[in-house]
């Protein structure tokens, strides 16, 4: 099959008017000019490797979309597939937790992650449209936490595991007054309840002296099974230090630029949200994604918690930074398929999956049609119309 006429991202430059075939669910030639008679006709459209997402918690939303309100979880792993594949995501790793006292209650429990596990595990073989892998968010105080991911390791059930402190006072909270803010106004508590529930979260850490010995496990099982280890929320440069010396690879959202350009020394690639990178600045008030990129510590995107927000994001950071739509496609193609290993995706190369992504630019950039492995999972209409007028 012969994709034509389109603008091909590759690596290292844009190819104006040119032209992809695949066969057999890979890219078997790229070519510089377009060719007579294609399968499909681009009209000038962006030609993208298909997204690769490293950290996405929508899963969560989809099968509980409302507290208590549970829909099967087949259903919302569908939907939520569907999403992915509308927004040009064809890899994505679904961040789950494992937190008996998270705020998000039962979304959060052991017992659901391993449900929403297995059915992904079930699904993907045949009923999926992406490619969906399993990202363990590990709640360093949560002890039990510990041995549900070594177990899951044992059964070959995850593929990222991220080192997580959401102690107020560190990390993503580290601005304690401001966190307090937040809580009065998500619980619906007054700033005194607010400040006594932060300062019993601040206690209960201090007290737990378990911490220490669930990272080094964790980590020592991580790369025991090869599954890649990131850090979560590095705030400073003595925690880059600590997680370095476990083999972490990837830095997930680093809340300040010290934390970025020390994690891109010691070699840890740097990963943040596409909403931060869209709308230029972290809803939490800590690194903006965008000045990261600007400043060249910024090595992937990730969808977080929006999907659609992959493609504006890659487009708004090619305006800003160096290396134009290139390099600011390899954001969430090449370099999240490197620090992920995953050799054999991130770009529109012979060899590789034809996992791709047909775009269109202008005032709302918008995917046209996504292709996984040469299949097309998602099309809006848009480039049937043309091939039927051409």
């Amino acid at each position: 099959m012969w994709l034509s006429d389109f603008e091909v991202v590759l690596r290292d430059r844009v190819v104006p008017r040119g032209a992809v075939r695949i066969e057999d669910g890979l890219i078997v030639e790229v070519r510089d000019e377009p060719v007579a008679s294609p399968d499909m006709s681009g009209d000038g459209r962006l030609l993208l490797p298909g997204f690769v997402d490293m950290h996405g918690d929508m899963v969560e939303r989809e099968v509980e979309p409302r507290p208590n309100v549970r829909f099967p979880l087949e259903l919302g792993i569908l939907e939520l597939d569907k999403k992915l594949a509308s927004s040009g995501i064809t890899t994505a790793y679904a961040a789950l937790s494992f937190h008996a006292n998270s705020s998000y209650g039962h979304i959060r429990s052991e017992e659901h992650s391993r449900a929403i596990i297995d059915t992904i595990t079930a699904l993907r073989e045949n009923d999926l449209l992406v490619d969906h892998r399993v990202h363990a968010r590990f709640e360093i105080t949560f002890t039990k936490a510990r041995t549900v991911i070594e177990d899951l390791l044992r059964i070959g059930s995850l593929d990222l595991i991220s080192l997580m402190d959401h102690t107020p006072g560190q990390g993503q909270y580290r601005d304690v007054e401001r966190h307090i803010e937040t809580v009065a106004r998500n619980h619906k508590l007054t700033p005194e309840q607010a400040a006594e529930a932060v300062r019993q979260r601040i206690e209960k850490r201090a007290e737990n002296t378990d911490a220490m010995d669930n990272i080094a496990a964790v980590a020592a099982a991580a790369q025991a099974h090869g599954v890649t280890l990131a850090s979560h929320d590095d705030d400073t440069v003595e925690k880059l230090a600590v997680v370095h010396g476990l083999q972490t690879r990837i830095s997930e959202f680093p809340v300040t630029m010290a934390a970025a350009v020390e994690a891109r020394r010691l070699g840890i690639s740097t990963a943040m949200g596409a909403p931060n990178a869209l709308r230029g600045l972290s809803y939490s008030g800590n690194l903006s994604a965008r000045e990261a990129y600007e400043s060249g510590v910024l090595d992937m995107l990730a969808s977080d918690y929006h999907p659609s927000a992959m493609l504006p994001a890659i487009l708004a950071l090619a305006e800003v930074g160096q290396g134009g739509l290139p390099a600011a496609a390899a954001l969430v193609s090449s370099n999240p398929a490197a620090a992920l290993g995953l050799t054999d995706r991130g770009a529109i190369e012979p060899g590789l999956r034809a996992d791709l992504v047909i775009a269109e630019q202008g005032r709302m950039p918008r995917v046209r049609a996504t292709f996984s492995r040469g299949r097309q999972v998602y099309s809006d209409g848009a480039l049937a119309h043309i091939r039927r007028a051409a």
